[in-house]
Parts: structure tokens; sequence; C-alpha cells
């Protein structure tokens, strides 16, 4: 292990060597060039004459002298020289910023997502440089966010897919085994169904998910009565809100729009089912529909506990709960799903905490051709 770490600080060691020697004959080759064309003309100057008698003020130097070329390449040797150290220092010292660039880039590679670029104060103030920070300082913080997102995941879905399997296999378990009564045996059939249904319905809101997501263009565009559409996605859910003797608020009149209908009714359930899982019993869940002149806004609110604002910002994320300790059925797919179908639509899908009321919103143009 000790060996593998020595030969890679060997390798980036020769590589910043590589890098710094490359950068210093780039320098030293124009500085080179410059030279060349420099001493060309001192020459050129020379043989015309034109240096034999200069005029500095009234004093005038005669520089016709018999050695002229010996003394032209002592001159020349000198500024090779000269250009030489100029070329080593210009071609170490600016590479601190790639150095500091290959260290942070070296960094993310073996996982460590909180690294931030930063440059020095002087080097920061070129735009080039500026941008470079920025650009790695985004890339740091779209790699941190997927990996809180895969820890999501892991911890929450693998739970909500873990537990009615165990549940089935415990029940039909203990239903093998016999000796149960008519009641017992009914009753534990009737959990088993729950959870697989529970798994059906997990495994069919996978599916809806990976359907829209790799969809960019919306197809089967209709026009349709929006507020009867909500009408119905209600009724689908009336179990789950009858038996928590919840009062439904509907406060719209109708409204007519341009979308597809399918994608639109997941939207409405997804929202709607959220609102009832997390309303208290005997509590109120509000429909409204709002009008603008080129847009509809549909607010589905709950009463219940408020969600704290750094859960609000991850809330549409895949397979994430807000409710943490899992005491609701949800495997946090159902509010990706809204999201991705209200941005197909080219709409927006916010949520908000107001007046002891968690408030969902959609917005989304009247017409998909504006």
């Amino acid at each position: 292990m000790r060996k593998k770490k020595v030969q890679k600080k060997s390798i980036k060691a020769r590589f910043r060597t590589a890098l710094a020697a490359s950068s210093s004959k780039v320098v030293l080759a124009v500085l080179g060039v410059a030279l060349a064309i420099f001493a060309l003309i001192v020459f050129l100057l020379f043989r015309s004459g034109i240096f034999e008698r200069l005029d500095f003020g009234g004093i005038w130097i005669n520089l016709n002298v018999k050695n002229w070329p010996w003394t032209l390449v002592g001159v020349v040797l000198g500024i090779v020289l000269i250009t030489f150290v100029i070329s080593l220092l210009i071609g170490t010292f600016p590479l601190k910023p790639v150095d500091d660039l290959i260290d942070s880039m070296d960094r993310l590679s073996k996982g460590d997502y909180k690294t931030r670029l930063k440059f020095g104060k002087a080097v920061s103030k070129n735009k080039a440089f500026k941008e470079i920070s920025e650009s790695f300082n985004k890339l740091a913080e779209e790699l941190e966010n997927t990996e809180t997102l895969r820890s999501d995941f892991i911890n929450n879905f693998s739970h909500e897919f873990k537990t009615p399997i165990v549940s089935i296999a415990g029940l039909a378990k203990l239903v093998n085994k016999g000796n149960l009564t008519e009641e017992q045996k009914a009753a534990y059939l009737t959990a088993i169904e729950e959870e697989s249904m529970r798994l059906a319905s997990m495994a069919t809101n996978v599916l809806n998910l990976t359907k829209v997501e790799n969809q960019t263009i919306l197809t089967d565009v209709t026009k349709f009565n929006l507020s009867e559409q909500i009408r119905s996605c209600i009724l689908l859910l009336e179990n789950k809100w009858t038996s928590k003797e919840l009062d439904i608020q509907l406060d719209f009149e109708e409204y007519d729009i341009e979308a597809n209908e399918e994608l639109l009714k997941q939207v409405w359930i997804n929202l709607a089912d959220n609102a009832i899982k997390f309303s208290p019993h005997g509590g109120a869940v509000g429909f409204e529909i709002l009008e603008s002149e080129s847009s509809l806004t549909v607010h589905i609110s709950n009463e219940g506990e408020e969600i704290s604002p750094d859960r609000i910002k991850k809330i549409w994320n895949k397979f994430y709960q807000a409710d943490e300790s899992h005491a609701h059925e949800g495997n946090g797919i159902g509010l990706a799903i809204v999201k991705r179908i209200t941005e197909l639509h080219k709409g927006e899908a916010a949520v908000e905490c107001r007046d002891g009321k968690v408030v969902f919103s959609v917005t989304l143009p009247k017409k998909q051709n504006q």
C-alpha cells in the first residue's frame, strides 16, 4: 500500500516537472525567436553603416569597431542566458494555479466531493481562472448532491422495498403453519394482499418515473377540462380521505387546458394522495385553481406538520422522503414524477408552508404552442 502511494506521488511529481519543463520550453522558444529577429535586425543595421556614429544629444558615439561581430555574439549569448533564467522562473511560478487544480481534481477523483477549488487573490481576478474555479466548484457540488441522493436512495428505497417483502414472507409462514382461526387467516391474507399491492404500486411508480425521465418531447396533447380531471382524481382516492374523515375543499371554476391528459392525471393523483397521507385525522385538504393571461396554477394544500426549509430543497429528489421516520407509506417517487411531468409541460412545480398548511403549486401554460 505504501509503495503504491509513493508510486502515485512520484508519477504526480514527474507530471508536474514535465509540465513545468514544457512551459519553460515554450517560453524559451518564443523569447528565442524574438531574440533571433532582434539579432538579425542589429546585424543588418551594422552592415548598413547606420550604427557607425550615433548622436545622443550632441554627443557622438563611434560604434564602428573592428570586432563588432564578436561583440554582437557576446550580447546575444548574454541575452540567451538571461532569457533562459527568465523562462525557468516564468515556467515554474505561474504553474501554482495548475498545481492547485491538479490537487483538487485528485481529491475529487478519490471521492472527496466537498473539495472546492480556490485560487489566490491575484490569480482569481483573472477571468479565465475565475471561470475554471466556478466550473470546478459547480461540478464538485453536483457530485456531492448526487452522492447524497444515492445515500437517500439506499436508505429510503431499500427500506420501502424490503419491509413489505419481509411482511409477506412472515405472514405467509404463519398461514402455512396452520392452526389459525378463520378470522386470523382472513386478516393475514388481507395484510399479504395489501403489502403485495404496495410492492406493485412501487414498481409502477418506478416504471412511470423511468418513462417520463427518458421522454424529451411532449406527445398526445389534447384540449380537456382540467377542473373535471381534478374532481375525477379526488374521487379515485375517496376511500383514503373518507377513512380519515377529511374535509375536501374545492375552490375553482371550469377551466380548459391543452396538455397530455394521462400524464397530468398522474400529477394530481400523486399530489392529492400526498396531501391526504400527511393530513391529520379530521383535517382539511384544499384544491384551488388560479388563472392568469397565459397559464393556470393549481394549489393543493393540507393541514399538518410543516416541512423544514432544508427538506423542501430535497423534496423533489428521487427516493427522498421528508418523513424520515417512515411513519407514512410512500417511496419518494411520486413528487419526482410530478416535477418531471410539469417540466415536460414547460411548467413549474413548487412547495411552501404558510398559515399552518403545506401548499403544493403547479403552474402550467394553457396552450403548449404559445
